[in-house]
């Protein structure tokens, strides 16, 4: 008599195991696809969720959860924290978010904010979001100067050399700041660079306590900027409105007097991200 594999016990035994919960509960049967939808929304909705949270609030046996967890991690849709070893929303995710952003319809509400900061202001102004470890221009909108830079929306810059990034970085949690700060290279784009995690670690302590981010010849020499952080609901930085400006007609304390403007607009803007 031919002897079962031990991977189709297994399996047979887990898919029994999902079924005979769904006939205690009375309820319908639920697809695989329909479980591993939950698990990335609840995680997503979470922002970090360790896996008996997955297990309890979805209601699944926690073999179950860590296996769907363990796939979904393997197939970069969720990350897990080499701490604590809780999920967090991986690449994938991410970057589905991103792409679910810029097809949103209030897009168009979302810009017209943003055109009137500039007008407001009188300088280029951006709204962005977090792409891996990169910072990604939402939108962005030009000043009429002739005296600018040029970046289109959909742009990527760096993390540790814009006021954006800086912003991210100086709102993480202690222990995604230390992951991210150690997968960095602080590329040097000009002298004034910062290019160690010590002098992070420092500009990201002053960003918190003031409540804004500012850069000056970091990234591009005669380019200052200024962000404000977008929260959710939770507290967690997901977006920043951001102003760009040449250091010839823009310093700090004129670009220091905007920052109502742009707290202004990023709480404007906030209903129509999250």
């Amino acid at each position: 008599m031919p002897t079962k594999k031990p991977a189709a016990a297994t399996s047979t035994a887990t898919t029994s195991a999902d079924a005979q919960q769904d006939s205690e509960s009375g309820s319908e049967p639920i697809s695989v696809s329909e479980r591993a939808l939950s698990v990335l929304d609840f995680v997503a909705q979470s922002g970090r969720a360790g896996l008996m949270d997955v297990a309890s609030a979805l209601n699944l046996p926690k073999a179950t959860a860590s296996r769907m967890c363990s796939n979904l991690e393997a197939q970069r849709w969720l990350s897990r924290d080499v701490n604590d070893r809780s999920f967090e929303p991986g690449p994938r995710l991410l970057k589905l978010a991103l792409a679910a952003l810029k097809a949103d319809p209030r897009r168009e509400l979302r810009h017209r904010i943003l055109s009137e900061l500039v007008d407001e202001i009188d300088e280029t102004c951006n709204l962005t979001v977090l792409d891996g470890l990169k910072v990604q221009y939402l939108d962005r909108v030009e000043t009429h100067w002739p005296l600018r830079t040029q970046f289109e929306a959909g742009s990527h810059v760096p993390l540790h050399a814009t006021a954006s990034g800086k912003m991210y970085i100086a709102m993480m949690t202690p222990a995604k700041r230390a992951t991210v700060l150690a997968h960095s290279s602080f590329t040097k784009f000009t002298e004034h660079t910062l290019t160690s995690r010590d002098e992070l670690e420092a500009a990201c302590e002053k960003i918190r306590a003031d409540g804004y981010s500012f850069e000056r010849d970091e990234f591009m020499l005669g380019l200052i900027g200024m962000a404000v952080p977008i929260l959710d609901d939770k507290g967690e930085c997901r977006a920043t409105m951001a102003l760009h400006a040449p250091t010839a007609r823009m310093d700090f304390e004129a670009a220091l007097a905007v920052v109502p403007a742009l707290r202004r607009a990023a709480e404007r803007v906030k209903p129509l991200l999250f």
